[in-house]
C-alpha cells in the first residue's frame, strides 16, 4: 500500500527481526503454520513504548529517542514451537494519539495489546483505565469480548511511586479492568519484556482455537472468522 509524501513519516518500518528468513530446506516435507498477529503498544507519552519495542526486537536500548509521531511499526519473528512460527507486527502508537480520529484505524484488526505506564510518574498510571476503555471500545474479538491486553509497569529499575508498590492492589486492578496479566518491566535493564510478550502471544494463540483459517498461503494463516455451529460439528469438536 502506497502512502503519499505528507503521511509517509507516520507509517514506516522501524525494525525487523533478523530471524525473518527461516530455512526449512532440510525439512522439505514439513511446512510450519505461520501466524501473523497485529499487536498494539499504547500508553501515555514518555512511558518507554519505543524503548520496549527496540529492546524486544533488537536487544538495543538508548536514552535518546524522539517522541513517536502517529504510529511506527516493528516486526518480531518467533519460532514458537516445532510446528509454528509467529510473526508479531508491533504498532508503536504515539501517546498523544489517544483521542485522535486515527486511533480507530490504527487499532483495526489488532489481536492483542500492551498498555505501558511509567512507575516513576503516577499520572501515567492514572491514565491506564482511559487507554483500556478506549482500546475496548475500538477493537474486540469476533465474539465481542476484549482482545488480550498485558499491562507493563515500565522503568522498574527506578524508584516506584503509587499503587505499583502493592502487588495485591495491582492484581486486583488488573482483574477489575480485564487485563490478561501485568509485569514490571525495564527496557534499560531488559527486565520481563520477553516474559510479557510470551504471555500475550500464548493468550492470543489460545483464543485462536475458536477461529478457523480465513485464508492460507505458504503456511500462513490469517484468523478472522469464528467457527459456526455447523463447522464445529463437522470437524468433530462439537461439545454438545
Amino acid at each position: 500500500m502506497a502512502f503519499n509524501k505528507t503521511r509517509a513519516y507516520r507509517h514506516r518500518i522501524i525494525s525487523e527481526s533478523s530471524n525473518d528468513d527461516v530455512d526449512y530446506s532440510s525439512r522439505s516435507s514439513f511446512t510450519p503454520t505461520e501466524y501473523l498477529f497485529k499487536i498494539l503498544v499504547i500508553g501515555e507519552l514518555g512511558t518507554g513504548k519505543t524503548s520496549i519495542i527496540k529492546r524486544y526486537v533488537h536487544q538495543f536500548f538508548s536514552q535518546h529517542y524522539r517522541a513517536t509521531i502517529g504510529v511506527d511499526f516493528a516486526l518480531k519473528v518467533l519460532n514458537w514451537d516445532s510446528n509454528s512460527i509467529v510473526r508479531l507486527q508491533l504498532w508503536d502508537i504515539a501517546g498523544q494519539e489517544r483521542f485522535g480520529n486515527m486511533t480507530r484505524v490504527y487499532y483495526k484488526d489488532a489481536l492483542g495489546a500492551f498498555i505501558v505506564f511509567d512507575v516513576t510518574r503516577p499520572a501515567t498510571f492514572d491514565a491506564v483505565v482511559k487507554w483500556k476503555q478506549d482500546l475496548d471500545a475500538k477493537v474486540s474479538q469476533e465474539d465481542g469480548t476484549p482482545i488480550p491486553c498485558v499491562l507493563l509497569a515500565n522503568k522498574c529499575d527506578q524508584v516506584k511511586e503509587g499503587m505499583v508498590n502493592s502487588v495485591a492492589k495491582m492484581d486486583e486492578f488488573c482483574k477489575e479492568n480485564q487485563f490478561s496479566a501485568w509485569y514490571e518491566t525495564s527496557a534499560k535493564e531488559n527486565v520481563h519484556i520477553d516474559d510479557a510478550a510470551k504471555t500475550l502471544v500464548a493468550q492470543i494463540l489460545k483464543n485462536t482455537a475458536q477461529y478457523k483459517p480465513h485464508s492460507k498461503t505458504k503456511g500462513q494463516i490469517l484468523l478472522n472468522q469464528v467457527l459456526s455451529s455447523s463447522d464445529k460439528k463437522t470437524n468433530g469438536n462439537c461439545s454438545c
